[in-house]
């Protein structure tokens, strides 16, 4: 068989290696807090930004040239299957993600579509009893095509809507083929731009029929994942529906849904929606949502979805906090939805920009499993709401005062107490000393 990267397998090298290809901080049988760090970090290869993307953006074309690409497209789907897992195995990646149209293209007619995305699934399961690499989640693309330009749910014609139940349908049956633990929902065009020629409540409403429906396809073929919602506040529209944690939980538990789905968070979605990555997994942790996770960052400069690969410290200790705190991701993982920037485009940058990721997040583990065991952080924050442990507070807490009692207890203590310094700064300087430290 062709090998489409003249590159070895990836190994761990320690702190003080020098080697671009290897590892620094992931040491996939290290264990930390009972468990080695694959079990932690289940990383996942994004099928679409990996084999996929050419460099391309708003304002060039591509870049790239990939060894795998073909003028047919399905002789192109079967080398990316190739490709992809090559790739996987040589960086030691247990799951992948895809959507339909990443996998196999889309042909003339929805059953010739049907039909490939058979064909190569097939292919793909194939590959993965030979290898043990797993699917962590699958989703359909509804937003790239020209039909879905007012959206795929939310399109105000009838026949968009059920093409796209159509590549629902079958993007859920070929995860279930695959194993797949997930299957998330993205709602790309879910939103408008102005509101002159938008029937709001007509689009919400759709959307959670299509919900609705996608659910109740799930449990009558006994799809054994988790369904999942991609919060994004904007781009492509202005207005998404879908903004935020709390705008999905909300949306959700209007129309009856917030016990069959969870979130797939992630990190550039967050600052977009003006956020820290920390802000939206801690909600969904706190509200009992948390899924999986996106990993990658964005440009705090620029206005858009870079899908930029995760190097920041700081931001992976806190993320890896919140997912410790939650007993870890279940049946989710840290897909890298994530693409090398359009001028590194060899296929050694491939692997050094997963390797990036994955030894950012791995130490990020490890000062974030540091810092629960030490208390470090909870110590402070018990301490601070001391109040509602005794006395009235422990009646707050309980929810039994009505307002009369509060108001009555405030007439009867004269001076209250304020809150005590926040030291805001103070551990800032702690969580640094763990980062330089550990």
């Amino acid at each position: 068989m062709k090998e489409y990267f003249k590159i070895g397998k990836i190994n761990y090298e320690g702190p003080k290696s020098t080697n671009p290809l290897a590892f620094k901080y992931y040491n996939k049988d290290e264990v930390v807090l009972g468990k080695k760090m694959s079990e932690h970090l289940k990383f996942a290869m994004s099928w679409w930004h990996t084999l996929c993307a050419k460099g391309s953006d708003q304002f060039g074309g591509d870049t790239m040239v990939r060894s795998w690409q073909d003028t047919d497209p399905m002789k192109e789907a079967y080398n990316k299957v190739d490709a992809g897992f090559e790739f996987m195995q040589k960086l030691g990646i247990e799951y992948f993600c895809f959507h339909d149209r990443d996998m196999a293209p889309e042909l003339e007619t929805l059953e010739e579509s049907n039909k490939a995305l058979d064909e190569v699934s097939d292919y793909v399961l194939k590959k993965m009893q030979e290898t043990g690499i797993k699917c962590l989640w699958g989703t359909a693309n509804c937003f790239n095509h020209k039909r879905y330009l007012g959206g795929a749910a939310t399109s105000p014609e009838a026949d968009v809507f059920c093409h796209a139940a159509a590549q629902i349908k079958k993007a859920m049956d070929v995860t279930k083929k695959l194993g797949g633990t997930n299957y998330v929902f993205w709602g790309g065009r879910e939103g408008y731009d102005t509101l002159l020629n938008t029937n709001t409540q007509l689009e919400l409403q759709n959307y959670a029929t299509m919900l609705t429906l996608a659910r109740d396809y799930k449990n009558k073929i006994g799809l054994d994942a988790q369904l999942l919602i991609e919060p994004k506040p904007k781009e492509p529209t202005k207005h998404q529906y879908d903004f935020d944690v709390q705008t999905v939980l909300s949306f959700l538990r209007k129309n009856n849904l917030e016990n069959d789905f969870k979130m797939n968070i992630e990190a550039n979605h967050a600052t977009l929606a003006i956020h820290t990555f920390n802000h939206e997994l801690n909600i969904a942790r706190v509200e009992g949502v948390l899924g999986s996770i996106d990993a990658n960052q964005g440009d705090m400069l620029l206005g858009w979805d870079t899908d930029q690969f995760p190097t920041n410290i700081y931001d992976a200790t806190l993320a890896m906090y919140e997912v410790l705190k939650n007993g870890g991701l279940g049946k989710g993982g840290l897909n890298f939805d994530a693409k090398v920037r359009r001028q590194s485009y060899d296929d050694e940058d491939l692997f050094i920009s997963y390797i990036a990721g994955m030894d950012t997040f791995a130490k990020g583990l490890k000062i974030a499993a540091k810092l629960i065991e030490d208390k470090a952080l909870d110590s402070f924050i018990e301490e601070r709401y001391s109040s509602y442990n005794s006395g009235i507070g422990a009646k707050i807490k309980a929810k039994e005062v009505t307002l009369e009692d509060c108001a009555q207890y405030a007439l009867n203590n004269k001076q209250p107490h304020i809150a005590s310094s926040g030291r805001q700064e103070m551990l800032e300087i702690i969580l640094n000393q763990y980062i330089y430290n550990n």
